[in-house]
Parts: structure tokens; C-alpha cells; sequence
């Protein structure tokens, strides 16, 4: 054989031998690869199939809320783990150890590891189950019970059986967490997950004081609440309520019992909340229960307070009613033509609605004092001075209105047809003046008022001083000349009184009959009147001359 490597004579069988041993290492390694291929995808599809039929991916979907393949990507892990020791036997038959050896570490890693892995894995799939029975379980007890049911009758909350199962489920889980850490070694996990629970461990006896105290709380409050509604219910109070207008539509015995029980649960939700330790949620709920204690006195007396003043206000008003409507008021409206305003309501109805209307104004004015809510006590105050100035505007308007009505009629009661049109003229200057004492009365654009006011004053004014001195400039004239003319006369004329300083003298000279003095007080020829023509009371002159151009006949005369 050393004479046939050594460049001796070759036969046909050495030949094949040397190919064999040349080829037989690359033949293993690619029949190990082929056989590693065939397991890998063998033992994929096992392993995707196991967690297809255990529902991995529905559960972990439903967990999480976020929908992933995981089977499949658990059997790629195994495929690619399983064909990478069939990669790792194929290089160490070709003597590649350089190329197999961290392969073959990683893998020898690996499979020390397996035991480990597969006691977490138990361990995890033992908590699972246990976990699973305790929620079913749980669910089923609770559904006997009948939590859900009574929580949503009395405290109006949706139902949480379901959601305390669940709860338990992930607490159970949490639990077997740190064993399974603990298993595979990961210590840099294990730690904080480890102190989390032991923090948690130690809660649980504030946890179970506070869920105590919740629990004797809504006894309690059941219990208040049913002796405060047979109270009420046995007082019949309902019908006390409804004969004033109150709860007609509602239940009252259980308005007060439900208030009470949230009163009892916040008490006992706060408390638990103290027990807790959870400051920053109890020491501001404190606060807030303090507050409202320390608010119900004030809130039962703005109650009674709005109670008492709706039905005494309800008494006087139908006692005001039945006295307005037998004076007679309710004809008002029809004689002053404003039925068609008011239409069937009668003004003793008004008058009750409005005494009602304005008592429980100030009723709720002080029951927001008594709140402290200052800011809807001073806008109640406003409004019922604005309300009290409407009211005078209207009365104002009402009494103008039947003056202005009553001055027309007694106008167009007149001889002449003019009578007419100037008792409409009348009738819209006194509503006029009468709505602008009346919206000036309300309050309601008092500048603009002013300003329309005055302005039509001084128009009818300045067209009575253009009509005047346009259409009445010849009877003006004349007035004036004869004036002006009579001055001068009297201007040369001596004074008919004498001059004496002895009073004697004056006294005799006073005494002395008219005659004497008869030349002193002449009337002058032209101040003379004409008995044929008799004086007129017209703005012509005192001599009952008509001027020729003007025409002083009636114009009903027939002439």
C-alpha cells in the first residue's frame, strides 16, 4: 500500500478505494442534512399542530388584544433548531471543526438547557390549569350568587363577575411567574418580579379590611335605605307630595332611599380607601364627604324652603284668584280690545300665575343664599327688578291705552265729521306718549326712547311753526299792522289823566262824573265798532272784517 502512495503501480480497486474514502464523508453529510431536513419539518409540523388543537393563538389573542401567528412561529423555531444540529453533524463527518465548533457549543448549550425549559414550561403549564379552574370556578360561584344582578338593581353598576374572575385568572399566573424565572435562571426577571409580589403579599390584609369594610357598608345601606322607604311609604308621604305638585312622575320613597344608600357607600368606599393607604384618592374624597355633610343641613333647608314658599304661594294664589275674578277684572280685556291678546286666559289667572311665578323667584333666591351660590342669588335679584319694572310698563300701557281709547270715543262724539280722524289722531299721540312712558318705565333702550321722543316733538313742532307761518301769513300780517297802526295813534294823543300834586285836588278830580272826562276818553273813529258788523271770533281782526280773498264760509254751507 506505502509503494502505491509512493508512485508504485495503481490497480482499479486501489483507485476505487481512494474515490470511496473521498467521497464517503461528503455523501454522510449530505444524507445527514437530507435526514436532519426531513425530522426538522417532520417534527415543525408536530409542534404546530400540538398548539393548533391547544388553541394557542385564539388564547393569547384574547389576552393580549392583539392578534399574532405564534404556532407558526414556534414550529419555524424548532425547524431551524433541529435542521441547525443536522448542519452541525454534517460539518463535524467533513472534519470542519473550526466551522462546527461554536455550532456545537450553542447547541450543547441549548440541550443542556432543555431540562430546565421543559420543568418551566411544566411548571408554567400547571399554573395555567390551576389558574383555569379557579377562574371557572370563581365565574360559576358568582353567577349563584347573583352579584351582578344585585349590583346593577342597586348601585346601578355593570356587571363585574366576569372581570373579578378574570382578575384572579392573572393574579394565579402572576404568582407561578417567579417559579418559572426562578427555573430557567433568569435572575435579572426574577428580582423585580420578586419584590413585586412580596409588596403585593403584604397588601393583601389592608386589601381584605378594606373589601370588609365595603361589604358591611352596602349591608348597612341596604339596611337604611329599606327602613327609610317603609318610613316614608308608611307616612304616605307620596300623596302629600303629589297634592302639592311634587314627584308625580316619580317614586319618592325610593328618591331618598337611593340617596341615602350612596351617601352610606361613598362613606364606606372612602373608608376602605383610608384602609388602603391610598392617600392620594382617600384624603381628597375626605374633603369632598366633609364637604357634603357639612352641605345637607343647607340643602334640606333650601329644600323646605322652596317647598314652603310653592305652597303657600299656590294657597294665596288661588285665594287672589277667586277675589280678582269676582270684582269683575276678568271683563277688562274686552272692554279695552285686547281680548284678542289674551285670548280664553282670564286676568285672575295671570295675576295667580304671576304671584306663583315671583315668590318662588325670591324662594330660590334664598335657597341660593342659603347654598352660598351668591353669583345665582344676585342674577335672581336682577331679574326680578327687571321683572318688576315689565310689570309697571305694563300697567302703564294698560291705563294709556284706556285713556287714549276713552278721549277718542268722547272726540268722535263731536258735531262735525272731522270729529272722526282727529279722535284718530288723538288715540295714536296719547299711545304714543303712553309706550314711551312705558318702555321708559321698563327700562328697555331708555337713550333711544329719549332720542325718538324728542325727535317727533320737535318735528310736530317745527311743522306747526312752518304750517303757521306759511298758511297763516296774511291774518298775521294784518293782526300786526293794526297793532303797529294803533300804537302810533295812541302815541299822539294826550294822556287823559291830570297832572296835580294836592291830593285833595286828585281825589276831586276822580270824584267828578264821567262827562267831564268824556272829551279825555274818545275813541278814536277807526277803533270803532260797526254794529252792522258784529265782532267774530277770528283771527282777522276785532272788527269783523273778512279779507276779499279769503273765503271764511263753512263748507257745509249751501250757499
Amino acid at each position: 500500500m506505502n509503494e502505491f502512495f509512493e508512485g508504485g503501480m495503481r490497480t482499479p480497486e486501489m483507485n476505487g478505494m481512494y474515490y470511496w474514502d473521498q467521497l464517503h464523508p461528503i455523501l454522510s453529510a449530505v444524507a445527514i442534512l437530507l435526514i436532519g431536513w426531513v425530522i426538522a419539518l417532520v417534527i415543525a409540523a408536530a409542534v404546530k399542530k400540538v398548539l393548533s388543537k391547544l388553541g394557542t393563538n385564539e388564547k393569547l389573542s384574547g389576552a393580549t388584544g392583539h392578534r399574532s401567528n405564534i404556532e407558526n412561529i414556534v414550529s419555524r423555531i424548532v425547524f431551524w433548531i433541529v435542521l441547525l444540529i443536522a448542519v452541525i453533524g454534517a460539518l463535524n463527518v467533513l472534519n470542519l471543526t473550526s466551522v462546527s465548533g461554536p455550532f456545537s457549543n450553542m447547541i450543547q448549550q441549548f440541550l443542556l438547557f432543555i431540562p430546565q425549559l421543559l420543568a418551566a414550561a411544566a411548571v408554567a403549564f400547571i399554573g395555567w390549569i390551576f389558574a383555569n379552574l379557579v377562574k371557572v370556578g370563581l365565574k360559576k360561584l358568582l353567577d349563584r350568587t347573583q352579584l351582578d344582578e344585585k349590583l346593577s338593581e342597586d348601585v346601578g353598576v355593570s356587571p363585574i363577575s366576569q372581570n373579578i374572575s378574570e382578575i384572579v385568572y392573572w393574579l394565579i399566573l402572576l404568582l407561578f411567574l417567579p417559579i418559572v424565572l426562578s427555573i430557567l435562571g433568569l435572575n435579572g426577571l426574577l428580582f423585580p418580579i420578586q419584590n413585586m409580589l412580596n409588596e403585593a403579599i403584604s397588601y393583601l390584609p389592608n386589601l381584605f379590611i378594606a373589601i370588609v369594610i365595603v361589604f358591611v357598608g352596602y349591608i348597612l345601606a341596604k339596611i337604611v335605605r329599606g327602613i327609610l322607604e317603609g318610613l316614608v311609604q308608611g307616612l304616605d308621604l307620596q300623596k302629600q307630595a303629589q297634592k302639592i305638585g311634587l314627584f308625580k312622575n316619580s317614586n319618592l320613597a325610593h328618591v331618598l332611599g337611593s340617596f341615602v344608600f350612596a351617601i352610606i357607600i361613598i362613606t364606606a368606599l372612602i373608608i376602605a380607601f383610608e384602609a388602603l393607604g391610598i392617600d392620594s384618592i382617600s384624603q381628597p374624597a375626605t374633603a369632598m364627604l366633609y364637604e357634603i355633610m357639612n352641605a345637607i343641613p343647607q340643602i334640606i333647608a333650601a329644600g323646605l324652603i322652596l317647598i314652603i314658599a310653592y305652597v303657600v304661594s299656590r294657597f294665596v294664589a288661588n285665594l287672589v284668584v277667586d277675589i280678582v275674578s269676582g270684582t269683575g277684572v276678568d271683563d277688562i280685556p274686552a272692554k279695552l280690545d285686547l281680548q284678542r291678546f289674551l285670548g280664553t286666559t282670564k286676568i285672575s289667572c295671570v295675576v295667580g300665575y304671576f304671584i306663583v311665578f315671583f315668590t318662588m323667584l325670591f324662594a330660590v333666591s334664598e335657597a341660593a343664599n342659603r347654598l352660598g351660590l351668591e353669583q345665582v342669588s344676585l342674577l335672581i335679584s336682577m331679574f326680578i327688578q327687571f321683572g318688576a319694572n315689565i310689570l309697571l310698563g305694563a300697567v302703564i300701557l294698560v291705563i294709556g291705552f284706556w285713556l287714549a281709547n276713552l278721549v277718542a270715543n268722547i272726540v268722535q262724539r263731536g258735531e262735525y265729521q272731522s270729529s272722526l280722524w282727529l279722535a284718530n289722531l288723538v288715540r295714536v299721540l296719547i299711545m304714543g306718549l303712553v309706550i314711551a312712558m312705558g318702555l321708559r318705565a321698563m327700562g328697555i333702550a331708555d337713550s333711544i326712547v329719549n332720542l325718538a321722543f324728542g325727535l317727533t316733538l320737535g318735528a310736530v313742532a317745527v311743522a306747526f311753526a312752518l304750517a303757521f307761518g306759511l298758511g297763516g301769513r296774511q291774518p298775521a300780517e294784518r293782526i300786526l299792522t293794526e297793532l303797529i297802526d294803533c300804537a302810533k295813534k295812541q302815541a299822539k294823543q294826550p294822556n287823559p289823566q291830570p297832572k296835580t300834586s294836592n291830593p285833595m285836588a286828585s281825589t276831586q278830580v276822580k270824584q267828578q262824573p264821567s262827562a267831564t272826562s268824556s272829551t279825555d276818553q274818545v275813541v278814536p273813529d277807526d277803533l270803532l265798532v260797526d254794529p252792522e258788523h258784529k265782532p267774530l271770533n277770528n283771527p282777522y281782526g276785532s272788527t269783523g272784517e273778512a279779507e276779499g280773498n279769503i273765503d271764511i264760509q263753512p263748507k257745509d254751507d249751501p250757499k
